[in-house]
Order: structure tokens, then sequence, then C-alpha cells
């Protein structure tokens, strides 16, 4: 892709607010860039949730979705397979294909095909699937193949059966990361109801928006911050330990899709270390 083209970059998550959580950094940086970011949910959103009814759901995590990418100027949208029952099946893989197909990216992010929840897993594997079947024509007939793959990475993640996440890429993404603390507290039934209650601590959330955002920013802190330690053997050569943990995001480069080169590296993944 030459220097000076547009990129565009297109996540592929099984949930609404996984691109943020795991991608965020690249995602406001590629923004601030000019790029072209459109971020997907592959499932409804509909099981999020202790209280409110799924069919409720579905919608309120839809608009989360749309504020979110909004907040960056990007395109943010929500399929209707069911939350909690995604399987990487034909119809899936198929769907992704076109995906991929109409968008045209030159970098697609996801999961990988071993992760703790097993819509990420499906997500992953749906999308190793599909890499090579975007440039046959055959398939999908319907929305013209592609002629090459685009790079594919898998988004950060600390999990390590059967293997951990190979950081071919490091991201320090402190300069973003108030923006991606603003994406993510438009997921309000999530970060403020759902996943406080599901871990017995709905109770030390803030009634304000002040206080919440503060009380997101700094559990989100923590998560991130958990990375360096991590990845700190294999990051020993591209990074000297830090005074204070870095907040940092990590990418492995999937040998199924697309090569990455230097030229597509630094526009791909700009001010990588």
């Amino acid at each position: 892709m030459p220097a000076e083209s547009i990129c565009r970059v297109l996540v592929l998550g099984a949930h609404p607010d996984d691109a943020e959580v795991a991608a965020g950094g690249l995602l406001v940086r590629h923004r601030q860039l000019g790029s072209v970011v459109r971020m997907v949910s592959v499932t409804d959103g509909r099981s999020g949730h202790h209280a409110t009814p799924p069919h409720e759901l579905v919608q309120i995590r839809r608009e989360e979705a749309r504020k979110s990418g909004e907040l960056i100027g990007a395109e943010y949208v929500t399929w209707d397979f069911p939350d909690g029952e995604l399987q990487a099946d034909l119809q899936v893989r198929s769907a992704i294909i076109r995906e991929i197909r109409t968008f045209k990216p030159d970098l697609v992010l996801t999961h990988r095909p071993n992760d703790y929840h097993p819509d990420h897993r499906a997500v992953g594997q749906a999308v190793q699937d599909a890499s090579y079947l975007v440039t046959v024509p055959h398939l999908c007939s319907e929305v013209p193949a592609l002629r090459a793959d685009p790079v594919v990475a898998y988004m950060s993640d600390l999990f390590t059966r059967p293997n951990s996440l190979r950081p071919d890429i490091v991201l320090d993404i402190a300069a973003e990361f108030e923006t991606v603390v603003r994406m993510a507290a438009c997921h309000r039934s999530q970060f403020f109801e759902w996943l406080p209650w599901h871990d017995g601590k709905l109770e030390s959330v803030p009634k304000s928006d002040a206080g919440q955002f503060e009380w997101l920013k700094a559990w989100l802190t923590q998560f991130v911050e958990r990375r360096w330690p991590h990845f700190r053997s294999e990051l020993g050569q591209v990074m000297q330990s830090p005074s204070s943990t870095p907040l940092i995001e990590v990418y492995e480069i999937s040998e199924y899709a697309g090569r990455l080169d230097a030229e597509l590296r630094s526009s791909l993944f700009p001010s990588s270390l």
C-alpha cells in the first residue's frame, strides 16, 4: 500500500465493546491519521446483562456501539447473530467473506482462535477460514473476490493455552488511552452494570458520570497494565524496562492472510515500537 494512501481498517469482534478493550489505541491513532475505520460486532450482544431482557438489550448495545464509533468518526455496526450462540459455521464464514470483500480493508483485526469466550473463538476461527477464501471467485460470488488477502492481526489477549499470543507488534497507547476510556464509557450497560455485577462489584460503581469515568479509567488502566509483565520476556528486544508499567497493545500477525512487510508495517501499525 503506497504511503500516501488512506488506510482502511476493519475490526471483526464478537461483541460490542470488544474492539475498544483490545484494540482501541490503534483505532484512535488510525482515525487521527485519517484512516477509514469500520468496527463490526458479529453478535448482537443480547446475553450480556443480568436484568435487561435480551430483546431490549440488543437495541441498547447497538446504540452504545454507534456512539462509541461516533466519538472517533468510525462506523460501528452490530450484526444479528445471537450473543453466546456463535459458531464458526458456513453462515458466519460467508458473512465475514462478504464483509471483507465489500469493505476492502488493508488490515483486519480480530480475536485469536483460542480465547476464554466461545464467541471470540468462533470469530477468530471464521476469520482464519475466510482469509484465503476472500480471493476465491466462485464462493459468495455475488460479491467480487479480492485479488489479494488483507493483513490480519490478532488483538491483545493474555491467554496461554494452547499457546500465548506472539507479540509481533507493540504499540505504546498512552497518548490515546483517554479516548479509549471515553469510547468504553459509551457501553454503559457493560462497564457500569453487567461486568461489575458479574464480578460482584456493582456497589463500587459511582453514581455520577464523572465518578463513573474515573472508576472505569482506573479499571481499564489496571486491565491494560497486565500486558507488559505478561509479554516482558518477548518485549525485552523492543522495549527497555520502564520506570512505570506502560500502557501497550500487542498484536500477532496471522500467517493465514496477507504478509506484512516493512512498508505495510509503518502504514498499518503507525509508530509501533
